[in-house]
Parts: structure tokens; sequence; C-alpha cells
């Protein structure tokens, strides 16, 4: 074992911290050779390794709120408090803390892969060749599940049981290096006897597979990595064919994946009684990090390569959405200070013997308010902000975050009163304007918003959220030359994070001779959207290359004027000149909606479809639900339930084009629908938005609220008809029927906020009709 104190010292390839930046995430991995679990964070233009340390530190599970990693005799689950993370030097830095919240000792099993099925963390119980959770405290563990051809439970390590894949919040798919029910009975052939087995049937997937480890499902596709050879897999589980994306250079164990791309953890391993005759080990080289691989082209992009003191890689985990992580196990003065209760407490955390004068105890509510709000907690915060308040009326600060949380929770009247109380008081605090401008904006009252952002950019001219939030206004009310230039603002907000390169941004003048880069930002329906201007950038340009997410190629790539396309990743600093955001092209290119590009289809998928539709009557596409994580999304998605006067109408062959990886678990409602109503679904068919546009071309119609599928459907010149909630998106304007953006869509919308019933029964009687008269 090495000293678990010993430094860190790695290399990585130039556009590692660029891959972690422009997805928004960080790493977190554990290494029990080195006893440690690392912090794989972007800090600029270096890539940052922070470790704490954990005693053969194996299973990991993580995500936004929690984590739970497996040292030698005991599993730590830990919980995140973003309240301690802004206490954290330097100020401003950290995005997430994880607090350890209970230790339960397992005893000496070999935690392997660790994953939360829902909220219940299971684990691969290595030397008992089980699954086990903890829901019962008195135990050490609890079996859940053993491979049907171990006999009975002891610490001989029958198969080695490795890995686990979770699906649908079940546990799946798990890893062994051998179906042998034997004391170490699968070292024999553990060069070629591995399996991938089926937890629900009790069935091998694959067999024959080299040192198998961490089985994913990702993308509608089962992957596994087959560690002896040092590579990176597929595998169809209903044949057992296994596929071999890429080999990397090191014994492969830990993978995560995100917005296409692999995340591998790889290992040095040495000829040990247990690596012997494996083929990785006829490898020159073999290192310990992680690397990088472009899932569509197999391509590896970037890596993290030890150099001292980790020489292997247990787990690998994504951490969507944090950037700076930390991990507190030994800082006893914050353990110590920090406290997180439950909702039901609040009432009388703050009552009893505590003697502070007004103002001490108006400030510990503020405080209380703060670390709640930004654990998210709004609910608890308004009390504490109001407490805070009674005690001291004057405090100013705690009137206008509670403005704030009201305005959040679109609770207008008493955001508006908070605001306007504080305006008497401060009349030329621009920020108040800007708040007052959300609030009627929120209310529809889009002449006293324009007014109220307009003073707040008249007494602090810079105000950047206020100047974007007048052009996405703008914007709205069609005005889009002004519109498109007070939205170039948003690269100064906090929310966005500008292209961070040399060269000088284009302004729309012919640069004939060079190279322009072009690169998306935000979602794949404002890509699609955009992608229209491309052509027009190119005709200003000698060459234009597209920088955009793996999901998008198979549907730029035949869009005229694209040079090269390229996923995020490295780039020669000479391979272009200038380089401009893909939404800000019509502001470059002084687009109105007098000269706005209308003509479709501008976009046209490579490849072929993936599956060819069958059915009687007219083929009908659903989407029902947009991304989760979209601050909107409350408003534009609907349950499925609601569509049931739409699905009922004879005469139609319903297909659902609905996506579990960017839609939760929304797939599920299908198989919640009544007897009798018939949805296929072809998310198992769908790996990219190429995929997405074969299938919509065999469609009569597509039906779906605002999604990125909606726009696809529209660049392709398709008939699509769009549900938008009362509050709808800036790009459909206010009060049409129809959409400038796309000729063949038709907009429904809502006329009270959240009732979808009225636009549900007008579609339903608008698609009878188009039963009975197709054309």
């Amino acid at each position: 074992m090495q000293d678990p104190n010993a430094p860190l010292r790695s290399v990585h390839t130039t556009n590692f911290a660029d891959i972690l930046n422009q997805l928004g995430i960080s790493l977190v991995i554990s290494t029990y050779q080195a006893g440690k679990v690392i912090f794989v964070r972007a800090d600029g233009d270096v890539v940052n390794t922070h470790f704490r340390v954990f005693p053969k530190a194996m299973g990991l599970a993580a995500d936004h709120e929690k984590m739970a990693i497996g040292s030698t005799l005991q599993i730590w689950q830990l919980r995140n408090v973003p309240a301690v993370a802004a206490k954290l030097d330097p100020p401003g830095k950290h995005d997430a803390c994880y607090l350890p919240r209970q230790s339960h000792i397992t005893g000496d099993i070999d935690i392997h892969e660790m994953a939360y099925a829902g909220s219940e963390l299971w684990f691969v119980n290595t030397r008992f060749s089980c699954l086990c959770t903890l829901e019962d405290p008195t135990c050490s563990f609890v079996p859940r599940w053993r491979p049907p051809f171990v006999s009975a439970y002891d610490l001989s390590d029958r198969c080695h049981l490795n890995g686990l894949a979770v699906v649908n919040d079940q546990p799946r798919y798990i890893t062994a290096l051998g179906a042998t029910d034997t004391p170490a009975g699968w070292r024999k052939h553990k060069a070629s006897g591995g399996i991938l087995m089926d937890v629900q049937t009790n069935q091998f997937v694959a067999q024959g597979l080299s040192m198998p480890h961490s089985p994913r499902w990702y993308d509608q596709r089962l992957w596994v990595l087959e560690s002896g050879k040092g590579s990176l897999a597929t595998v169809d589980p209903a044949s057992g064919k296994v596929e071999t994306i890429t080999y990397l250079p090191g014994f492969t164990r830990g993978l995560d994946f995100y917005q296409g791309f692999a995340f591998i953890g790889l290992s040095q391993v040495r000829e040990t009684a247990v690596f012997n005759g494996l083929p990785i080990t006829q490898q020159t080289e073999r290192n310990a990090g992680v690397w990088v691989v472009h899932l569509a082209t197999g391509q590896i992009v970037g890596f993290l390569r030890f150099e001292e003191a980790v020489q292997e890689i247990f787990a690998v985990q994504v951490l969507p959405g944090i950037r700076f992580p930390e991990l507190l196990n030994d800082n006893e003065e914050l353990l110590g200070s920090s406290y997180v209760l439950p909702d039901a407490a609040l009432a009388d955390v703050y009552q009893g013997p505590m003697e502070f004068d007004h103002d001490e105890e108006a400030q510990f509510q503020f405080r209380a308010g703060n670390d709640r709000y930004n654990s998210g907690q709004l609910d608890a915060a308004i009390q504490h902000y109001q407490q805070c308040l009674k005690l001291k009326p004057d405090f100013q600060l705690a009137r206008y975050n509670l403005g704030v949380i009201y305005r959040e929770q679109e609770r207008w009247d008493e955001a508006e009163t908070e605001f306007k109380t504080l305006l008497a008081v401060e009349p030329h605090n621009p920020a108040l304007y800007n708040n007052l401008g959300i609030i009627a904006q929120g209310r529809g009252h889009w002449r006293d918003a324009r007014g109220d952002y307009e003073r707040a950019i008249a007494l602090d001219p810079q105000f950047a959220i206020a100047h974007f939030n007048l052009g996405m206004l703008l914007l709205r009310l069609g005005e889009y030359q002004q519109g498109w230039a007070e939205a170039e603002w948003r690269w100064q907000t906090a929310e966005f994070t500008p292209f961070d390169c040399p060269q000088p941004r284009w302004q729309g003048e012919a640069i004939q001779g060079k190279t322009l880069l072009v690169h998306t930002e935000q979602g794949a329906g404002d890509a699609i959207q955009f992608s229209r201007f491309i052509p027009l950038a190119a005709q200003k340009c000698d060459r234009l290359i597209l920088v955009c997410l793996p999901t998008l190629m198979p549907l730029f790539r035949n869009i005229p004027g694209i040079a090269e396309l390229l996923p995020p990743g490295p780039l020669a600093p000479d391979s272009f000149d200038l380089y401009a955001p893909l939404m800000s092209l019509p502001h470059c290119l002084g687009i109105t909606l007098e000269n706005l590009p209308t003509e479709v289809p501008y976009l046209t998928p490579t490849g072929t479809a993936p599956l060819t539709l069958q059915g009687s009557g007219l083929k009908v596409g659903i989407v029902w639900g947009g991304s989760p994580t979209h601050k909107q999304d409350h408003h534009r998605s609907t349950p499925l339930a609601a569509w049931l006067p739409i699905l009922q109408i004879p005469g139609v062959t319903f297909f659902s084009l609905q996506k579990d990886e960017a839609t939760g678990n929304r797939r599920a409602e299908l198989n919640a629908l009544p007897p009798g109503i018939v949805v296929e679904d072809l998310a198992p068919h769908i790996h990219d938005f190429g995929d997405t546009a074969h299938l919509l071309q065999q469609l009569d119609l597509l039906i779906a609220v605002d999604t990125g599928i909606a726009h696809l459907a529209g660049a392709l010149g398709l008939p699509v008809w769009v549900l938008l909630a009362q509050r709808a998106d800036w790009r459909w304007l206010e009060d049409r029927h129809d959409s400038p953006w796309y000729p063949t869509m038709n907009l429904f919308r809502q006329q009270d906020l959240g009732n979808w019933g009225p636009v549900i029964m007008e579609v339903a009687m608008l698609l009878r009709e188009k039963v009975l008269n197709p054309a």
C-alpha cells in the first residue's frame, strides 16, 4: 500500500480542462492502491487533482446530491451541502461540498462497484459473491441477489463478482471473472472466462470475456470494459455479440458517460499471479489515469495520466453540473459547525435558552436563510428571512433575498411587494428595477417589463443581466435587430461561460482568406434552430469549422459551407482566425423578421434509418416532455395521461420519440397507459439526432411540446404541431399560431397557465379531421 498522504503528480492533454469546462462537469475517482478519493477539476486551463484519504477506496457512487464510498471495512455515505461550499477558500470557487453523514461497518468484503437504484444504494460484495444493500442497520449487509451458479455464501470469492449496472432504477447487469463455484475458481480461466449476466432473468448475456468490469447502460446500449484487453466494448443483450469500440493503453476499469463521451479509468497492471497471461500485459505502454473517448468515432480525445503515487484506478464517476467540488472528512472546524436539519424541525431550531439581542438574532436568522437558500430549501429559507425581518424590519438584504425567492417561485404579488418596499428606500438601485421587470414579464405585462429593464440599464449601463433580459423580451416581441444586440450581453453574465481563446470574436464582416470557427451553445433545439445561419456565415469567410456535440454530427454533416465538423476537444491554436457562438450569428448577419431564412428543409441526415416504421392509418409521433433540468420544464412539459383524448383516436398509429437520457423517467409513463392504448416506443432505436431525423421522415405528423425534436421536425420541413404553455419561450413570439422560423409548424397555445385540457382537446379535434381528410 502506498503512503496515502503521498503527493499526486499528473500530466494531461492540453484539452482536458476544456472538455470539463465545455461540458460543465468534474470527475471523482477512487484508487484502493493509493487509498484516495480524487476530484478531477478544471481550474482555468489546467486540471486540478484534489484528494481525500479513504483506506482501500474502491466502490463509488455519486451524483449532484449524494455520494457513497466503499473502503476497507465500511461504506461512507455523504451529502452535498452547498452552503458549506460557500464557506470554503477561496471565496466563490467551490460549487459543491460533500460531508459525511453515515458510516456503516460491513467488514472486509471487497466492496466493488456501487450504484443507486432510485434512492437505494446497492453494492457488489465480492468476497460473498452477491449484490447487497444496507436496509437493516443491525446487519453488516443484506444479500439481495447472487448468481445462480454460486451455491452458498462464504468468504472465498467464488466468481469475483465485480461490476453492476442499474437500468430504470433496478439492478440489471453484472460482470464477474468466471461462472465458478469454488474458492477463487475464476483464476484458472481469468483471461477468457469472464461473464456478463442479466440479474432479472438470471441468464448469461455474454461469456468468454477477458476480465470484464464496469457494465453500463447508456444511450440505449449495453457497454462493458474488457479489462484484460484494455478495451471499451458494446454488447447486444439479445445476441451476446461483443463489438469493441476502442483499445486503450492500460487495464480498463471504471467507466461513466456524459454527452457522447466515455470517461474510462486505466491502471498499470503488473505481471502478478492475478494478471499474468492477460493480453493487456503484452502492451509495452500501460498507464494509470482517466482517458476520454468520443463515442461516435471511437477516438481518444484526451487523457489525464498520473505520474506518481497512483498506479491504479478503480471507479470513475462524472459529476454533472458540478465544476469544482470538495469533500470534507477531516476538517473538524467545518464539520463541527455545519448542520442540516429536517424541515419539520425548523420552527423549533432557534427557540429556547439562546440569548441574542434583536440584531444578533436577526443576523443569525439571515445566515440560516442564506444556508437554506444555497442548499435549495426555498420554503425553509423564506421562514428564516421572515423571522429576520420581524426582528429587524430594515434588514434590506434579507428583504431582497426574500423577494428573489418569491420571484423564483413565481409568487409575483409577494415578490413585487418586497421589491417596491425596497424601492421606496433605494430608488436608484438598478437590481430592483431588473427584478420588477422579471415580475412584469412573468405576468405578461410586456410594456411594464421593458420600462423596468430600461430603467435598470439607465441607472447602470453595464448591468449585463438587465441587458440580456431586455434582449429576450425584445426577441419575444419580434424586435430582432435590437434584441440580438442586447442578447450578446449574455457572455458577461454568470450563467454563460464564453469560449476561451486568444482569437477575436467575429462581428459579421467579410473575412475572405480566413477561417471562422463556430461553436454551438445551450441546448440541442437551439443548435438545430440556428444552424440555418451557417451557410450565410460561410459566405463571409474562406473556411468554416463547426464544433458541436457528437449527437448532432449526423444531422449537421450535410449543411452547406462546413469545411470541418468537430466535437468539443483539442484545437490547434492556428487552426482558425476568428470565432462566433452559433446563437450570435443572427446578430452578426443582421437578421430581422423580414430577412429571416425560412426555406425548409435546411437539414438532411446522413446514414440510414435505424428502423422502418410499420402501421396502418396516419403515422403520428409524440413527445410529451422536455429535459427536466430546463428551468421552465415544469411549464412546458405535460403528463402523458393528459394525452388520452389524442391517443384514443382511431385510424392512427402512434410512435413515441421520448428519450430517457434527456427526460428522466417519462418513458415509464408508456407502461402506465390504459389497456387498448398502443404507442410504439422508438427510444431503443435512437442513438443520436440523425436516427431521430430518419424516423421523423417516415411520419405523417409530429405532435410535441417545446423540445429539440419539434425544432428538428420543423428543420426537416415536416408537419409538426407544437403544444405551448401560456408562458412560452421567446422564439415563438406572441399571439401567433404559426412560426416564421418553420413554415410547416402549427402552434397550440395555453390560455390558462397549467391547464392543458383545452389545448389537448383542440389538437384531438384537428387530428380526427386529419384522419377523415388526410389530404
